[in-house]
């Protein structure tokens, strides 16, 4: 909105107030209405809603809430303000002015007769711990399902109040979450440092002591991590530092940055400016700048040539994060592999298409002169080294994410073919059941448009693999089968297995054979029961993603990547969740861990039977199967509970 249309928005909503404070306290509702519409006008960007924070002083005089739930301020639950807020409507948009009024209370704008100031600020306080990902969006499943204009509002309602308010009331939930989320070790860091920036305002004030550490730690990982990084003031007076200093001090700069990198998982500009000097002058400092272990530092020394280039285009303090996947990939032993070799050279040069240039580049590299080659390189290292850190975005493509976890993992000369061919070519193409499809020639996929919150690979390569699992999907919908069973093995690898069961009857759309679903999965993946036979590859499977209240938002496409007792001695299932954060709560006590419980990097798990009853489709070896019938009936029974409570109440079950 323009300045004009802004000033035109608030001019209509204070004609609408002024109507519904002349309005006899029977007449009320008849006015209202117009008052939340045009507040929505106006909330319709951050200008608007400081416009509209000015009159919130007025708003329960004017008979704003009359009649409603919101009547009365003094018996608002903080509670229940984040489900207020996501309902679509008028509701979200009245609990946003609520807001508003307990901030003119907090402010002193507004005397209420049940409410003190001090009370506001706590209720408010209250409400921002409870719903940080209003003030710090989340990129996941949920969020995008649920996504729109309410949700917009919400986020601008949580950056006023940010503003408005301290956060150090709320500093100790910052600080969990962003322990929370770098847990996961995710490509994409963006959300994180925001947080750690928006919080490192928090150490002005007084704070507790363990709080004040862990941030101070976070601020330090993505500033200034080390010892003699903190004495220099910018990036230039430290590199002149580096070419003065000692051995013994750049050893011990080294050393220092790989410790920070390794416990948070985040990487500082300074690391990179260290990582390009060494590579210059002293070769032996990259190990332990890296903080490789005996496998990463053997190949280190074996691809000298390579790595040094690698360094030389890819790493510079924009594209610092990539030191993290650098290290995950020489750890890994991946370029022992002859193969890969030639096809992380081409990356160098290749002539990106002009479709891709564009889609690579982001202002900050344009004006770094950083090239799509650098870029391209930069996330495939990342991809590389960290194959679990793979996001999806705000895009409805987990299958693709997916794809690109899973042949990081175990086929990494595949995917770097795609790579370049997506890169150079902008086309690739994949045989579907003897007949080859170029995404080249398709048209739309499963997402509309994608979204570009995503690292280098997935910008590359999600546009192409969307189009054509979906039109292999396509070339299956006259089959009375779910064409999962023949799409996955085409479309991510001949490793998958080939037997495969769906719950949902495909004509009739009703859950069907319950029970021998959960007896065969557990007959294939329980070690108990599936005679010792282990899983060798990722299994693909597709799950029900439920909200806090068990209630079905949609499918999801994720991986099994082991099955392993936890440190209780409990049976766990450990899966691959593309959707940016796996920590979330499904409802019904089914909430993924991602640490504390055995979990590697980037792994969420779940409780065998609790991951089971989330399950809707999975694919299981027929020649490694224990007998079904020895899985006891009380662990299916307790399994159909969960799963009819929840995703279940929307669909028919068969007998």
């Amino acid at each position: 909105m323009t300045d004009t249309a802004v000033q035109a928005a608030e001019s209509k909503f204070e004609q609408a107030l002024q109507t519904l404070e002349q309005a006899k306290p029977f007449a009320k509702s008849l006015y209202q209405t117009e008052v939340f519409q045009r507040a929505i006008d106006l909330a319709h960007t951050d200008e608007g809603l400081d416009l509209l924070k000015t009159h919130a002083a007025r708003f329960d005089a004017a008979g704003v809430f009359s009649g409603g739930p919101w009547e009365d301020a003094s018996k608002l639950q903080p509670g229940f303000v984040g489900g207020s807020l996501k309902l679509k409507g008028v509701n979200s948009v009245v609990e946003l002015m609520s807001e508003l009024r307990m901030l003119a209370i907090a402010r002193g704008e507004y005397e209420h007769p049940g409410v003190t100031a001090d009370e506001a600020r706590t209720f408010l306080n209250e409400v921002m711990a409870l719903n940080l990902n209003f003030l710090f969006p989340a990129e996941t499943e949920e969020a995008r399902i649920e996504s729109g204009e309410h949700l917009e509002r919400a986020n601008r309602l949580f950056r006023l109040l940010s503003r408005e308010l301290s956060l150090k009331a709320i500093s100790r939930k910052i600080v969990e979450e962003i322990d929370r989320l770098t847990t996961q070790r995710p490509i994409m860091v963006g959300r994180i440092v925001n947080m750690i920036r928006t919080a490192e305002k928090m150490l002005e004030e007084d704070i507790d002591a363990d709080t004040r550490s862990s941030l101070e730690h976070y601020v330090k990982a993505t500033g200034t991590p080390t010892p003699f990084s903190e004495r220099h003031s910018d990036l230039r007076d430290y590199g002149r530092f580096l070419r003065e200093a000692s051995e013994e001090e750049l050893l011990q700069e080294a050393e220092a940055f790989a410790r920070m990198m390794h416990s948070t998982g985040l990487v500082s500009a300074y690391h990179a400016t260290f990582i390009r000097h060494a590579n210059r002058k002293n070769h032996d400092l990259i190990a332990a700048a890296l903080g490789l272990d005996d496998i990463g530092r053997a190949f280190l020394d074996t691809q000298h040539e390579l790595v040094r280039d690698m360094i030389q285009v890819a790493v510079t303090p924009e594209t610092c994060q990539i030191l993290y996947g650098f290290a995950g990939m020489l750890n890994r032993g991946l370029l022992s592999q002859d193969a890969l070799l030639p096809s992380l050279r081409r990356l160098f040069e290749i002539d990106i298409h002009p479709d891709v240039h564009k889609i690579l580049l982001s202002e900050e590299h344009k004006r770094s002169g950083i090239g799509p080659n650098a870029v391209l390189l930069g996330g495939t290292i990342s991809v590389l080294g960290q194959p679990l850190g793979v996001g999806q975005g705000l895009n409805p493509t987990c299958q693709s994410a997916r794809a690109i976890s899973l042949w990081s993992q175990h086929a990494q000369n595949q995917l770097l073919e795609y790579i370049v061919r997506a890169a150079r070519d902008n086309d690739i193409d994949i045989t579907f059941e003897g007949e080859v499809i170029f995404s080249s020639q398709l048209e739309g996929g499963v997402a509309e448009e994608i979204h570009q919150e995503l690292d280098p690979v997935s910008k590359v390569l999600v546009p192409h693999l969307d189009k054509i699992y979906n039109e292999m999907m396509k070339r299956t919908l006259l089959r009375l089968e779910d064409g999962h069973k023949w799409v996955n093995p085409a479309f991510y690898g001949e490793w998958i297995q080939r037997g495969f069961i769906n719950l949902v009857d495909p004509l009739t759309g009703a859950v069907v054979n319950f029970s021998a679903f959960v007896k065969l999965f557990y007959a294939t993946h329980h070690p108990d029961y599936n005679n010792g036979y282990e899983l060798i590859y990722p299994n693909p499977v597709g799950i029900y993603i439920t909200n806090v209240s068990g209630e079905l938002l949609g499918l999801h496409a994720v991986s099994i990547q082991r099955v392993a007792k936890d440190e209780s001695g409990e049976w766990r299932i450990y899966f691959y969740n593309p959707n940016n954060d796996s920590g979330q709560n499904w409802g019904q006590g089914i909430e993924p861990s991602v640490k504390g419980h055995g979990e590697f990097e980037g792994e969420a798990s779940l409780p065998f039977a609790q991951f089971v009853a989330r399950m809707y489709a999975f694919h299981y070896n027929p020649y490694e199967q224990g007998d079904t019938y020895m899985v006891e009936t009380e662990i299916v029974e307790e399994i159909e509970k969960m799963a009819r409570e929840s995703w279940g109440v929307g669909y028919t079950w068969a007998l």
